[in-house]
């Protein structure tokens, strides 16, 4: 899903009668930005710039180049910079003719520092009335506008050449309710529940409602760099705990939300239900710019944690141990057990997590799997399976993630992520046509009883159990003929996925720029409504991204309405 270098060149929309070249007219209107916009600000604007720049000029360089190498894979120091993307990929643009601008931190590779993708100016919101001021500066000037928030955008769409970018990460308000009340619903309809500032990220999150002795739907990273309230959401936020208590779309109580009319709205089922219902799987930096989100929490229960390691010499059993694991996913997340793994030709390795459960229920609803991967050892496998419990969610979490600083993959230790991948929620069936792969388990148990019309998520995901994923890295100095040969072979690879789960989807958060019928992938039969949706509440279409709603009626670059 990381899409290479493509670019979501997010234009904007043609609300004039003539056309402007976006890249030329965000330097025209720099002045105007000093003064008129500064002047509607609580924050000084933002000029930001690729994550290693500070390496630059090589001579002299403009900033603590040590202090960029020893922290570049730290998702949270990237997420901390508006010019820094979570993998440098995006940062970076590649011209029709094969030429790459980007700022390596390898300052060997060019010698010099481009902009690339990254952002030339932009806000640093802190409140509703700074995203309005950006808003209606962007439709004034017909800009082409990005949100950022952590940077994790996985499709790119947090970066664009040339761009205004509106900046989310310092929004961290937290408030905590007992009895919240959804504004416009009645007294009795009462949750315990936690209200996200924007940039609110998973670590904050759960520090938060850990306080309280409470527990909530959320996403699993190390460190937990990745923001709480806005993309994952908007893509239908999978958990490991998800099986348990639901996607995070199926746990969002309330979204605040300001339209590209400068309107401040707050959504919910009981007001702008449409727009609540968008908003929850229907895409990110589509409909508006989030401001905050209300989610359920539940009470800290302990969990069981399943751990399983297996090495295999014989390439059919493995491909059999993958067919007979994909077989067995509706009965462990039925049973409530989520988590992740990878595959290779040779290893398998997966832990799955189950709140509430005994250990003896844990043991009697792994057993079955155990004892398959021990009858194989005559094949050559070799396996173990360990079952422990861990006292709350919120310590296995720390337990396991806290003490990784990095959320980004690279393929040079210390040199930032470059990355392309693409993904496929699919349902129990065999996948074993796949060399090697990545799987977590978001879905089947709690989130396939929920009604696929629900939510503006693409229905397939009430029928998915597993999220089947890979994907290519490459070094900074790779050529522009080596990086288009890697898509070359994810394409391949999207193809087979397609092949083997024509009717699935793919996870918008973590998916390619070269998906098969991405609005059916991506949306299924929701997408003519979310379209409606997006026409009724951006009526200047603002808000336009690679392969988002309405990004249909744009050109490829997404620079010229069509």
């Amino acid at each position: 899903m990381k899409s290479a270098f493509l670019y979501t060149s997010r234009s904007t929309r043609k609300v004039q009668s003539f056309q402007t070249n976006r890249d030329e007219s965000i330097h025209y209107i720099l002045p105007a930005c000093n003064i008129r916009l500064q002047s509607q600000l609580s924050q000084p604007l933002v000029y930001p710039l690729p994550t290693a720049a500070a390496c630059y000029p090589t001579s002299d360089p403009s900033g603590n180049c040590t202090d960029v190498i020893q922290n570049s894979e730290d998702g949270n120091w990237r997420s901390s910079m508006p010019g820094s993307m979570q993998f440098d990929n995006f940062e970076t643009f590649m011209f029709k003719n094969g030429t790459i601008d980007s700022c390596y931190i390898n300052t060997t590779i060019t010698g010099s520092c481009g902009q690339g993708r990254v952002p030339v100016i932009g806000v640093d919101a802190r409140s509703v009335t700074d995203i309005q001021a950006a808003i209606n500066f962007a439709v004034k000037y017909s800009l082409k506008l990005v949100v950022k928030n952590t940077g994790h955008d996985l499709l790119g769409r947090s970066a664009a050449r040339g761009s205004f970018v509106v900046w989310t990460h310092n929004m961290k308000n937290i408030s905590y309710n007992t009895a919240f009340v959804p504004q416009g619903g009645p007294a009795n309809d009462t949750y315990d529940a936690v209200t996200l500032g924007a940039g609110v990220q998973w670590h904050e999150a759960y520090d938060a409602v850990n306080q309280y002795g409470r527990m909530m739907v959320g996403g699993y990273s190390a460190g937990g760099s990745i923001g709480a309230a806005g993309g994952w959401l908007a893509g239908g936020g999978h958990s490991a705990l998800s099986p348990t208590y639901g996607l995070g779309v199926d746990n969002a109580i309330e979204i605040s939300v300001v339209l590209s009319t400068g309107e401040y709205l707050t959504v919910n089922g009981y007001q702008h239900s449409d727009l609540f219902w968008a908003l929850r799987g229907g895409g990110g930096s589509t409909y508006g710019i989030v401001i905050s989100v209300t989610y359920r929490t539940y009470p800290s229960l302990p969990v069981q944690v399943y751990n399983f390691q297996a090495n295999i010499t014989n390439s059919t059993t493995m491909q059999e141990m993958v067919v007979e694991l994909m077989y067995s996913q509706t009965q462990f997340t039925d049973d409530g057990w989520g988590g992740y793994g990878s595959m290779t030709n040779q290893t398998m390795s997966f832990f799955y997590i189950a709140p509430n459960m005994t250990n003896g229920t844990a043991t009697a609803t792994t057993q079955a799997w155990t004892d398959y991967a021990l009858s194989l050892e005559p094949w050559g496998v070799t396996s173990t399976a360990t079952i422990y419990s861990v006292p709350s969610w919120y310590e296995f979490y720390w337990r396991e993630w806290r003490k990784y600083d990095v959320h980004v993959a690279s393929s040079v230790p210390g040199h930032g992520g470059k990355k392309i991948q693409g993904n496929r929620p699919v349902a129990n069936r065999p996948c074993s046509r796949f060399s090697s792969f990545e799987l977590m388990i978001p879905g089947g148990g709690k989130v396939n009883q929920i009604d696929p019309d629900s939510a503006g998520l693409n229905p397939a995901w009430r029928n998915a159990v597993v999220e089947v994923y890979s994907g290519f890295s490459w070094q900074d100095e790779a050529s522009s003929t080596e990086i288009k040969g890697l898509i070359d072979q994810l394409q391949k690879g999207i193809q087979t996925m397609y092949d083997l789960t024509p009717n699935d989807s793919a996870y918008f958060n973590e998916a390619s720029l070269f998906e098969i019928n991405w609005k059916e992938t991506f949306f299924g039969s929701h997408y003519s409504a979310l379209k409606d949706i997006k026409n009724e509440y951006d009526p200047f279409k603002l808000f336009v991204v690679a392969e988002g709603v309405g990004s249909d009626d744009w050109d490829k670059e997404l620079t010229c309405r069509l």
